[in-house]
């Protein structure tokens, strides 16, 4: 099959291209660095440069394609990230339609049930529901749980303050994938058959923040490593002191407090996959525990 992938060479991407290429499928990959360009032909892929934020090049390399894989690239340089992710939607939405695809698998997010109160997730809400307005296209929503490499972000915290934290509690759930295991997923759905609109939950466990602590703090010989629960006013502070702009870290604390309210997993409790992702948090832990002892 011809299939177009977004996310350039990054974590779910690169390992998504690789499945495909390697069953033998025709690979187009669209980044918005042209010093990728080598990288994803050495794949075996095609490289499609250009923005998420035209649509006459998403038109073009969606066109031919037997099915695309979208998903919104992060920018931390926006002053409205729910308006960007918001209108990169809407692109996608219009290029899809004006290509002919009728296949889509889309990243998406735990907590996309929700229309406000979730931070950058509330912009995967409004990309669902843009997508889902497309006729005669089947959408497959992958609603990905926590990525286990966010806790990467706590090793600054680890060094400078003997602690990890957030501005939710020690006895919050968190539900958690790995990027590779949200790969494997959409290579599954973009290899298989799906019809009309539907979302598929991709997580792997399911623990409580202290537990998590626990596990990590193990790996990097730190057994009695803590988590503070951080006040909103300092999570923001934290954020913003560390380079992150007022717009981001205003929507990230926003995702902080949904965590700590169980609001962002309720939708998710109510679905629970049959079937979960192979690599687990301990699984997880040798690798945090590699970067860790790496950046000392």
């Amino acid at each position: 099959m011809k299939i177009t992938i977004t996310g350039s060479l990054g974590n779910i991407s690169k390992p998504l291209a690789e499945i495909l290429i390697n069953n033998g499928h025709e690979v187009t990959i669209i980044s918005s660095d042209p010093k990728k360009i080598n990288n994803i032909e050495a794949l075996g892929a095609k490289a499609a440069i250009g923005s998420v934020s035209d649509v006459a090049f998403l038109t073009n390399a969606f066109k031919g394609a037997d099915v695309i894989y979208t998903m919104v690239p992060p920018n931390w340089t926006v002053n409205n990230y729910r308006q960007y992710i918001r209108e990169t939607g809407n692109n996608l939405r219009e290029a899809i339609k004006a290509s002919g695809v009728k296949r889509v698998v889309n990243l998406s997010s735990i907590g996309a049930h929700l229309s406000e109160g979730t931070g950058p997730i509330a912009g995967m809400h409004d990309v669902e529901q843009t997508l889902n307005t497309l006729d005669d296209v089947a959408i497959k929503h992958l609603r990905a749980g926590f990525f286990y490499i966010n806790f990467f972000f706590d090793i600054g915290t680890i060094r400078h303050m003997g602690v990890m934290g957030n501005n939710y509690a020690g006895t919050s759930t968190i539900v958690m994938v790995h990027p590779r295991d949200i790969a494997a997923a959409a290579a599954q759905e973009l290899q298989g058959t799906f019809e009309g609109k539907s979302f598929r939950y991709v997580v792997s466990e399911e623990r409580e923040v202290a537990d998590i602590v626990k596990v990590l703090g193990t790996a990097i010989d730190k057994p009695d490593l803590s988590w503070v629960q951080f006040t909103n006013e300092q999570t923001y502070g934290g954020m913003t002191s560390a380079g992150m702009s007022p717009a981001i870290a205003s929507v990230y604390v926003e995702m902080g407090t949904a965590i700590n309210s169980g609001i962002l997993f309720e939708d998710f409790h109510a679905h629970k996959p049959d079937v979960w992702a192979s690599i687990k948090l301990e699984d997880f832990a040798q690798e945090f525990a590699a970067v860790y002892n790496a950046q000392q």
